[in-house]
């Protein structure tokens, strides 16, 4: 933990004697961004580092991790997490086959080989898996922050909630913050993670899942929440992180076109495997899908989202079995 998220005190030898100590916002929000980063982080030298090198970093085996954290949230297996209140965090439930299904692209070896082709003006396929890499990665530091910190401290999230986004955490978490990868990139187009009202409407509806007793109304406000963090998704993060790119959005658009043999399908899998022949356990992106362009993809993410939910409330045996092997990914060497 950043020496600046310490406190020490005189002891004295009066029994039972406590020191209390007020948290302020920047505290809660440097413990929850020290969980995001450190989750992706691995160990060297006995230190906690991320990798930052395109050509040498697993950004299959990274999203996996993020869709393992992200079953975990789901399942109420994280850290603080409640499982008498499983189903509160609905969007983390898709959020892990989404994030598996970007695991599974960047894995392709249409994808996966640009880390070995050099830029130049014409070919530029490493660019599409770095923009990808990159918007898996700030997604999760931003929206695994903000859940662990409600289940943290649901009392307080509310009031720190505005407090999100330039000089939000203490200044060694934002120093690491800045050295993330993709970070001079990041950071500007997402105000340094500052919430939205997605993210507020998004956990009012916690709130009330939290405390519905009745199924049908329990399951409204469940998609009534998954679409208000897709929207923070895809419209807050990923728009201005990403698709505005304008070189990004051109490769984009030329897979699509010329180069749509040579692309990956745009599906989406509802099970832990990348592939798989039941139409009933897929979504597939309509033909006229316009993936850079926010309304045209958020149509296709409303249709996936009507059939996953569908799916949790027909099959929710099996759709929790295959969340739970997705969560169990944080662990296992073998995760593809």
């Amino acid at each position: 933990m950043s020496e600046n998220l310490t406190k020490t005190s005189p002891t004295n030898t009066k029994y039972g004697s406590v020191c209390c100590v007020d948290a302020g916002c920047d505290t809660m929000w440097s413990l929850a961004q020290q969980f995001a980063y450190t989750r992706l982080a691995t160990s060297m030298h006995g230190k906690l580092y991320l990798p930052t090198r395109s050509s040498t970093v697993d950004y299959g085996q990274r999203a996996r991790t993020i869709a393992a954290t992200y079953a975990r949230f789901y399942l109420e297996l994280e850290e603080h997490g409640d499982p008498k209140k499983k189903g509160r965090y609905y969007w983390m439930a898709l959020g892990a086959f989404a994030s598996k299904t970007v695991a599974c692209t960047l894995d392709d070896f249409r994808v996966d080989y640009g880390k070995f082709v050099s830029e130049n003006k014409y070919f530029d396929p490493g660019y599409v898996r770095d923009g990808l890499g990159k918007g898996n990665f700030w997604l999760f530091q931003d929206i695994a922050a903000t859940h662990w910190y409600y289940s943290y401290s649901p009392g307080s999230f509310d009031m720190c909630l505005p407090t999100r986004g330039e000089n939000g955490c203490h200044d060694a978490v934002l120093a690491i913050l800045k050295r993330l990868p993709w970070s001079a990139e990041a950071l500007p187009p997402l105000q340094n993670l500052k919430s939205s009202g997605f993210i507020k409407a998004g956990f009012d509806l916690v709130k009330k899942i939290e405390t519905e007793k009745q199924k049908d109304k329990r399951q409204e406000k469940q998609f009534e929440h998954l679409m208000q963090i897709a929207q923070h998704e895809q419209k807050v993060v990923l728009q201005p992180l990403i698709y505005k790119d304008a070189k990004f959005a051109g490769w984009i658009n030329a897979q699509r076109g010329l180069l749509r043999w040579i692309s990956p399908a745009l599906e989406l899998v509802f099970t832990h495997a990348c592939k798989i022949g039941d139409n009933a356990l897929k979504s597939v992106a309509p033909e006229d899908t316009v993936l850079e362009n926010y309304e045209s993809r958020m149509k296709w993410i409303k249709g996936a989202a009507v059939s996953f939910h569908d799916l949790m409330k027909k099959r929710t045996e099996f759709m929790e079995g295959e969340i739970s092997t997705m969560a169990a990914w944080c662990d296992a060497q073998e995760t593809k």
